[in-house]
């Protein structure tokens, strides 16, 4: 894969920090250790999500919201964003760790959809019958960084994710999300 320049959002992590996290003395560190072996290498990846603006009405008022959606698969976590992200919020990378948009923008359109639903019935909103959600694509498609930790012994690898703008390690699915990439 070549080197590409790509618009990111900024992380909130540098790689000295996700290293210390990845290395600490915590449990999940540990467990992930004896399970997979030690930390071998820890490289950053860039996700291409799209963005957009969804408007639904709760009680008589509508509402807005800014979000965006991996536009490799849509298995990650949906981000929500105060506000559409400006130009001193990104950051211009160039980088050969970049994985590709695979969707369909009516496949993600629909995804963005079952995923808003999901968000707003989870914030008490599941007593109302019919939701209108109306959903306007923003163009504008950025990437957003995470840190890998790649473990292993002999030749095996395993793959442990933080988001590195959220500062938050991921689950079972991002692992496997990027480790499907690095296989392919």
């Amino acid at each position: 894969m070549r080197v590409s320049a790509i618009l990111a959002l900024k992380p909130n992590v540098t790689q000295e920090e996700a290293i210390r996290v990845f290395r600490s003395g915590g449990f999940s560190a540990a467990y992930w250790k004896i399970r997979n072996g030690p930390l071998q290498r820890v490289a950053d990846a860039y996700v291409p999500f799209w963005v957009y603006q969804v408007r639904y009405e709760v009680i008589g008022a509508m509402n807005t919201r800014i979000f965006a959606l991996d536009a490799v698969h849509g298995a990650l976590d949906l981000f929500e964003f105060p506000h559409v992200p400006r130009e001193n919020e990104l950051l211009t990378v160039e980088t050969r760790n970049r994985l590709m948009p695979c969707l369909k923008p009516d496949d993600a359109e629909e995804l963005l959809r079952l995923k808003v639903l999901r968000v707003l019935f989870q914030q008490g909103f599941f007593k109302m019958r019919a939701l209108k959600v109306e959903i306007t694509h923003i163009p504008v498609e950025l990437h957003l960084p995470y840190w890998l930790a790649f473990y292993g012994n002999n030749g095996a690898a395993k793959c442990r994710v933080m988001d590195a703008v959220r500062r938050r390690i991921e689950g079972a699915k991002a692992s496997s999300f990027f480790e499907e990439w690095l296989a392919a």
